[in-house]
Formats: C-alpha cells, structure tokens, sequence
C-alpha cells in the first residue's frame, strides 16, 4: 500500500496540472466565472471551479485503493466517502455557477455533516489536554454535525485572496499526514496524501496572480475531505483519540479565528449571512501588504500551529496546549490591533 499512496499521490499531482487549462476552458465556457465587485478584491474576470482540477484524479485513485482493500473496512470507508465527495463536488458546481444564498447553503452543509456521520466519519471523543478524553456518546452526532459546517465556512471564508485557502489546506494536511504515518492509520495517510499532492498540484496556478480559483467546489471539498480525515471513522487514529479534534482544532486555527471573527463581526450589524471585505486577509491588506506577502506570512503562521499539533501525538499535552493558548493569544491581539486601526482610518 505504501507504494501504491506514493504512486497515486505522483499521479494526482501531474493530472491536477494538466487538468487546470482544461478546466479553465470549461468553466469559461459554462459562464463559471469570478466576476469583480464589492465583495472581491481581484480586477478581472478569472474561471472558477478550480476544484474540480485536483478533487477528480483524487477521487479516482481513491476508488482504486478501496478496489485493492476490497473485504476490509477501509474499502467501504473509501467508497462511500468518494460518492460524497461527488455529490459534494456538484452541489459546488452549481453553487458556482448560480450563487446559492448562504443560508441555503448552511442546510446543505449541515446535510453534509448528518451523511459523513452515517457512514462512520464521526467525531467520537474531545480532548482534555489535562486529563482524560471525554466520550461523547449520543453528543456525537451533534458534534460531528457541527464540526462539518465549521470546517466548511472556515475554508470557504479564508478563500478570499490568491493561493490563500490553497496554501493553508496543504500546510494542515501535511499535520495531519504526519499524524497519519505516525500511528500508521492507512485511511488518513491515503486521503491526507492524496489531497497534498492535488493541492500543491493545484497551488502553482492558484498562487498570486492566480489564473484559476477554488471556487466553492474545491473550497468545499477539500473542507469536506479534512474534516473526514479528521474523524476517520471508528479506527481512527488507534491510540490517539486526540486526532479528534485537538490536533485539526491546532492546525487550523487561522481559519477557525477568522470565523470566529466573521460571526461576532456580523451579529453587531445584525446579519449572520452578509458577506463583507473584513476577514483578516482583508485587513492585512489594507495596511499595504501584497497577497503574495500575506499567504507567506500566513503560511508561516500556519506551520507554527501545525508543528504544536502534531507534538500532541508523542508529549506532554499541558505544555503543548500551553503554548498553543499563548500563540492563538498572540494572533488574536495582533488581530484585534489590525481591526481596530483599520476602523479608525
């Protein structure tokens, strides 16, 4: 299975690349198209449905594992796993093309959540970094309901600037891979390496100035698939329950702030679902830093998240969580600081 996760991944990664001009071509013929306005800071009119480049040869090379794993619970895992990510990947398509209103779009992710749930992609336990896990039991469901439509909006939101969500989404799947490899948990090494491989695949024509975007339909199956690879199903992570949800919490605290900031930002105003040009991304902007500035430093930031997540799986927990809280303080503040001197130009 090794070589076959390393093949694959090498195959993913050549195909998303030749599939992006292709899929620019069809997405400019379909009228799938970022077109500017007062919610988006790009110039010009750039094809949409990225996604669709990298999530496709994905999807395809994991049907093929659950083919070889044929008889073992992985197999079903993989399968029914790839029908949702197709269903998914339509639903996001035609998002695209029509632009859904969000709060329809809450009750299909919400749909999305109750599906990953039934067929095993559940979150089962919480982490106490002093002590013990917790089990959720009955929680479990609305757990995992709303751990989908979080991770969902977290991706979806930060996916407002060239290469951004791209970047920050191949940083947390290489925690999450490493985790994977460390407790030789083949269904999350197989789904974190494959979705790296697209995603950096996808990332050289995502990047500043990007020639393609994510669009809803790759924003929301890469969404869709980390937060699958996070609640791996009853196997997940044997040993290490704190897969679920320390370490994703950890490497994706960037995004997961942003929608913290989202929501208390527009309940002042009154309106959950109105979109505005306020994320961080946004404000770091507007303090004269260029996009290709502002994904490095968020990167950076990113990978120091994910390096304290993945030192959840082999020391001591306290001091890892205390040092999380000190830097989620940290970009908090310096947040906060941006915010309020943006407010007062």
């Amino acid at each position: 299975m090794t070589l076959y996760i390393i093949l694959a991944a090498l195959f993913i990664f050549i195909v998303s690349q030749l599939l992006v001009p292709l899929n620019m071509r069809f997405s400019t013929l379909h009228g799938i198209i970022a077109r500017p306005n007062e919610r988006r800071i790009h110039k010009q009119c750039t094809p949409e449905a990225g996604g669709l480049s990298f999530a496709l040869p994905i999807i395809v090379m994991q049907l093929l594992l659950a083919l070889f794993t044929r008889g073992e619970e992985i197999s079903r895992l993989l399968f029914e796993f790839s029908v949702v990510s197709v269903v998914a990947l339509t639903f996001g398509l035609l998002d695209d093309r029509f632009e859904t209103p969000a709060r329809y779009k809450i009750i299909w992710q919400s749909i999305l959540g109750i599906v990953m749930y039934v067929i095993g992609y559940r979150v089962q336990f919480l982490t106490n970094p002093l002590g013990t896990h917790f089990i959720l039991g009955w929680a479990s469901f609305p757990v995992t309901v709303l751990w989908y439509v979080v991770v969902i909006n977290a991706i979806n939101l930060i996916d407002g600037m060239d290469g951004l969500a791209t970047g920050i989404s191949a940083i947390v799947c290489l925690v999450l891979l490493t985790v994977g490899i460390l407790e030789q948990n083949l269904l999350v090494i197989s789904l974190s390496a494959f979705l790296v491989a697209g995603l950096l695949g996808f990332l050289r024509f995502n990047f500043y100035p990007a020639q393609i975007f994510l669009g809803e339909t790759g924003a929301q199956y890469i969404a869709l698939s980390i937060a699958a690879i996070s609640t791996a199903g009853a196997s997940q992570f044997k040993g290490i329950t704190s897969m679920t949800l320390i370490i994703p919490l950890a490497a994706l605290a960037i995004p997961l702030l942003d929608v913290v900031l989202a929501i208390f930002r527009r309940i002042r105003i009154g309106n959950i679902f109105k979109a505005d040009k306020a994320h961080i991304h946004h404000t770091m902007l507007a303090f004269g830093l260029s996009q290709r500035v502002i994904s490095i430093i968020v990167y950076f930031i990113t990978f120091l998240f994910g390096l304290i997540a993945i030192g959840f799986s082999f020391t001591d927990k306290k001091i890892l969580f205390s040092l999380l809280m000190l830097l989620m303080a940290i970009v908090v503040i310096i947040a906060y600081i941006f915010m309020r001197m943006e407010q007062k130009k």
